[in-house]
């Protein structure tokens, strides 16, 4: 091809949109197949903290069964996590102390 055809064939007028989607067949949706879906695993559920747990009411006197937090105040419980006592507001720590006397 010489110059001056290259130059006429790029200048040629493109097919409109609604052309081209008449020339072009009607396209199917490709297939998707359907994966068989797994089985989530039930969750455990954690039994909820009563608030008869935290307290033991003897005659007309109530006395909390946790410590309170010495940083928040009466406030926030500490909670136990066997050798020690922790405020979930604040993070304090409070280590029990062993019989054999190490912390």
């Amino acid at each position: 091809m010489s110059k001056k055809e290259k130059k006429e064939a790029e200048k040629a007028p493109e097919p409109t949109k609604e052309k081209a989607k008449e020339e072009k067949p009607a396209e199917e949706a490709p297939k998707v197949e359907a994966k068989p879906e797994k089985a989530k695993p039930e969750k455990k559920k954690k039994p909820d903290k009563k608030i008869y747990t935290l307290y033991k009411v003897e005659g007309d006197k109530v006395t909390r069964l946790l410590p309170a937090c010495e940083r928040c105040g009466t406030g926030y419980f500490m909670a136990d996590h066997g050798n020690r006592y922790t405020c979930g507001h604040c993070g304090f720590t409070r280590y029990k102390h062993s019989e054999n006397g190490h912390v």
